[in-house]
């Protein structure tokens, strides 16, 4: 026997076909080799297949007939492997089962401080095809650009790409995918967006939390602006989200604004919280869009004094004022949440004039 002889050829090599597709292949032995057809067995992905499918084509050749093919279980695609009786390999093919890409959507893009951008998509409403799919992020400059294909892929996720230089500013791009395998090429709508419109950045630096005096139910947070802001000449408006230390609930406070400080009220006496802060670029160069949120900054942590009402020797009348002034301190906050919102500079000017004018009066009454 020729050593460079192939023992048999498995006809169609390697076809790609669609979900539900049924195929016929035939294993034909070489001339070289003292096989017949009854001498040969067929397998997929390693199972036998039933003898009831096969049909001898000649002294040498043996067919199989696969009906109502599923999916590939592999991209690499199905192993259909003509064997002889004592379990050798005679012939391999490789069967590609699956559908044509679907056109990609929801594409979503964001820029680091505008040295950037990153992309990421979905890969159609049903996505799995089955088949090894390639997906090539393009974009150009709207009006006189040159195509471009982004290098970096899966950077933030399966389905995402980020272009890390060489991007123009004040100037919309053209943005789209195009999905392609064995059995065809689908390319997404085009997104047109302005790289100032989807500026992202740090988190906010310097968390500081802190108590209020002896308050027991307030904590004062404060942090720096990241320094990005400063260098493109950002603002910002900040949330903060707090949880105490045996929860994993957290509580959002929306409406910080652009201040960089904010006093947390209505916690719980001696508790641990931990506090984190985010921030989101707008009015940059005039833009109008809302702008996207910066990851969340580590955790800060710190406690609120505990009650007085847990510490002992006070007299049995300040104990009944001390109480007192915790139900006012309750309902006082409880208008502020409803029409000051909780973190604004208005509501803790109120509390301040409101606690000012509340000693006085526990003074006067003391007096009297």
């Amino acid at each position: 026997v020729s050593p460079a002889a192939d023992p048999a050829v498995i006809s169609p090599q390697d076809p790609t076909l669609l979900i539900g597709s049924s195929l016929v292949a035939t294993c034909t032995v070489s001339p070289d080799f003292p096989l017949k057809a009854q001498d040969l067995y067929w397998t997929l992905n390693g199972r036998r297949l039933p003898a009831a499918s096969y049909a001898a084509l000649g002294p040498s050749t043996l067919s199989v007939a696969l009906a109502h093919l599923n999916g590939s279980r592999q991209q690499s695609g199905d192993n259909l492997v003509c064997h002889s009786r004592d379990g050798g390999i005679l012939a391999g093919s490789c069967l590609y089962v699956g559908l044509p890409p679907e056109k990609p959507v929801n594409i979503t893009c964001w820029s680091k401080n505008m040295k950037d951008l990153t992309c990421k998509w979905a890969p159609g409403t049903e996505g799995e095809t089955f088949l090894h799919t390639n997906y090539t992020l393009k974009y150009k400059r709207r009006w006189y650009g040159q195509d471009n294909t982004c290098q970096e892929y899966h950077t933030a996720g399966t389905y995402s790409c980020h272009i890390p230089k060489d991007l123009a500013l004040f100037t919309p791009y053209e943005i789209w995918v195009e999905a392609s395998n064995r059995l065809g090429v689908a390319v997404s709508d085009v997104v047109m967006l302005d790289i100032l419109d989807v500026v992202t950045t740090d988190p906010p630096s310097d968390v500081h939390v802190s108590r209020v005096g002896d308050l027991e139910d307030q904590l004062s947070v404060r942090w720096s602006s990241p320094p990005a802001l400063k260098d493109f000449l950002f603002q910002a408006k900040y949330q903060i989200q707090y949880r105490v230390e045996d929860s994993s609930e957290w509580k959002v406070v929306d409406d910080v604004g652009n201040q960089t400080s904010c006093r947390l009220a209505g916690l719980r006496p001696g508790t641990v919280y931990f506090v984190q802060v985010r921030c989101n670029p707008f009015s940059i160069y005039g833009s109008k869009k809302a702008g996207i949120w910066s990851d969340w900054s580590n955790p800060t942590a710190a406690s609120t004094p505990r009650s007085e009402r847990v510490a002992g020797g006070w007299d049995p009348k300040g104990g009944e004022q001390n109480t007192t002034l915790r139900r006012e301190l309750k309902q006082f906050f409880g208008w502020v949440k409803k029409h000051a919102y909780g973190c604004s500079n208005l509501g803790i000017k109120l509390y301040d004039q409101w606690r000012v004018w509340l000693q006085k009066s526990h003074k006067t009454r003391n007096q009297v």
